[in-house]
């Protein structure tokens, strides 16, 4: 299995996979279309799975910020990830994520937020981010739903304030 980013003959493909994985609906596939168009996108934070020419896994990092009074934090977020079903529950899901952290942390990221299954990311060293001092006022989570991914010792300090997703995500 090969992980890379992703390209524009890969589109077409991330499209249909980000559908199937999510029950036959667009939402997601249409949500990574915007946030490409958007200028929060960022090309080496889009990254694939392939497997003999399919693509079988995609997640997409991309800009957001934390607002803390009247200053602003660049930030990143995850969302979404899609794996193949047939493909979920043998790793493709961790290969992306740890991959996507490895080239976020050597961008210079801090941390990576994300809103998700709390009984799945915490093995990938995501914690609840309000303990940390960071807000969700967009979305109505539960505080474990909410989490936070520090990248490198240190990445979360200074970083307090209200996440605000893009325009994309809307």
């Amino acid at each position: 299995m090969q992980i890379r980013t992703e390209n524009v003959k890969d589109y077409e493909q991330v499209f249909q996979l980000n559908e199937i994985a999510f029950g036959n609906r667009e939402d997601e596939a249409k949500l990574v279309e915007r946030i490409r168009a958007s200028e929060e996108f960022i090309t080496e934070l889009s990254i694939v799975a392939e497997e003999a020419g399919e693509i079988v896994g995609h997640v997409l990092i991309s800009g957001a910020k934390v607002m803390e009074d009247d200053r602003e934090h660049q930030v990143i977020v995850l969302a979404p990830i899609a794996v193949r079903p047939d493909y979920q529950g043998r790793g493709v899901g961790g290969l992306l994520i740890e991959e996507g952290k490895r080239r976020a942390a050597k961008l210079g990221f801090g941390a990576v937020l994300l809103i998700g299954y709390p009984s799945y990311y915490p093995r990938f060293g995501f914690v609840p981010a309000r303990a940390y001092g960071l807000e969700l006022l967009q979305f109505p989570v539960e505080d474990d739903v909410f989490q936070v991914c520090e990248l490198h010792e240190g990445g979360l300090n200074g970083l307090r304030g209200e996440l605000k997703y893009p325009a994309a995500f809307f």
